[in-house]
């Protein structure tokens, strides 16, 4: 070995524990010991882990994990821990600066990207997310006040969202971004309504299709710009967080000219507590192709002059429950999925539901309902007490 690559080893090796220390007195603000023993601390199994951490931040700490490099019993409670402390705004990789300079400048939920998340995410398949979700197939956030399991929780919320459109029989609703329809067949059955949804994935749309062959329901493969005809009322469940800040207003105006001048409009949509921060490349790259949360300023930008809020409902805590049942169902089903999906995908969508679960419990990330009106109603009005 020649002196020259004798002194690169060295240096190397220096850096490697110099980043090793870093990482270990970072992850210390935040009660977790690389090598601990207790559920929520990281075990490093390859060296690389803390380069990859300071050089990519959360693509390169979830990428590591899905290629196995390291492990920790409860994620979940490794990021609650981590996002409590802050620890993500002391990782700014450069790398990441051209993510972030390409979410703030381009638009990357045009109406052509708008079909990529559901080839990529929506249509893995629906025997998947059968075995995931509820026996109603619904992808959002349940209410937890007074259920027991996952699909008291998802009826409760499908309950509250028909009580605060104040739904009657013979209304005619649309949904932007429809999903598996549970929210559609919910209204039908329990109000009486005709419904029209939109979705970009070809599988939501023919199994919804041929589920609810029975109800006055439309399922339409569609991006939502294109909507163009009157209803009475609107729901947008789990959606906006495709839409992207440079189309916010497009949305909201896509809605007023869709409702009718004395409808209401109901937005459930995760949202961030900055509204200067930037999409996780990590979610990005492997969960949500160009997806992007909104802040509550950027939504109220968004309305300006042409809704009045009505009321705004935050139960992003609901989300922590929502995430771990269905963690849990993934995981009693994975014996069936194992064969064709393979480990780096098991650990892949174990990361993404107990890393968000976390990000909740942390109230890092929120989950609100918006009522909106055009003009505003007439005396005011009044959020329902709970689901009837």
């Amino acid at each position: 070995m020649t002196e020259a690559s004798t002194k690169h080893k060295s240096t190397a090796t220096i850096n490697r524990n110099h980043l090793h220390r870093m990482m270990d007195e970072l992850l210390e603000i935040a009660d977790v010991r690389l090598g601990g023993d207790r559920p929520w601390d990281i075990r490093l199994l390859v060296d690389g882990v803390p380069e990859r951490v300071f050089a990519q931040g959360n693509l390169g700490l979830g990428e590591s994990y899905m290629n196995g490099a390291w492990e920790c019993d409860r994620l979940d409670e490794l990021f609650d821990r981590i996002l409590r402390a802050r620890l993500d705004r002391h990782v700014k990789p450069l790398r990441l600066m051209f993510h972030s300079l390409r979410a703030k400048l381009l638009n990357r939920q045009t109406s052509r990207q708008a079909w990529e998340v559901g080839e990529a995410h929506y249509d893995l398949g629906n025997d998947f997310y059968t075995a995931m979700l509820d026996p109603r197939m619904t992808y959002t956030c349940g209410y937890w006040a007074d259920a027991k399991n996952l699909a008291e929780a998802q009826e409760a919320k499908l309950d509250m969202i028909c009580h605060k459109l104040r739904l009657e029989p013979g209304m005619r609703v649309l949904d932007i971004g429809c999903g598996w329809g549970s929210f559609m067949a919910y209204a039908a059955e329990h109000y009486g309504v005709e419904c029209v949804g939109v979705t970009v994935s070809k599988e939501q749309t023919a199994w919804a299709t041929e589920r609810y062959a029975d109800l006055p329901l439309e399922f339409r493969l569609q991006d939502y710009r294109s909507i163009n005809e009157r209803l009475d009322r609107i729901a947008s469940v789990g959606m906006f967080e495709h839409v992207g800040r440079k189309n916010h207003r497009s949305y909201m105006e896509v809605a007023h000219r869709c409702l009718a001048d004395d409808g209401l409009f109901l937005l459930h949509t995760i949202g961030k507590n900055r509204r200067k921060s930037t999409t996780d490349p990590w979610i990005d790259r492997y969960i949500f192709p160009n997806g992007e949360l909104p802040s509550i300023g950027q939504i109220g930008d968004a309305c300006d002059e042409l809704f009045v809020v009505e009321d705004l409902h935050n139960f992003g805590a609901d989300y922590d429950n929502t995430l771990m049942a269905w963690h849990a169902n993934f995981e009693q089903a994975w014996p069936h999925f194992e064969d064709e999906l393979g480990q780096r995908f098991h650990r892949m969508w174990r990361y993404y539901p107990l890393s968000c679960a976390g990000a909740f419990r942390a109230r890092d990330l929120q989950l609100w309902q918006w009522v909106l009106s055009k003009d505003g109603v007439r005396g005011g009005y009044q959020r329902p007490e709970g689901p009837r």
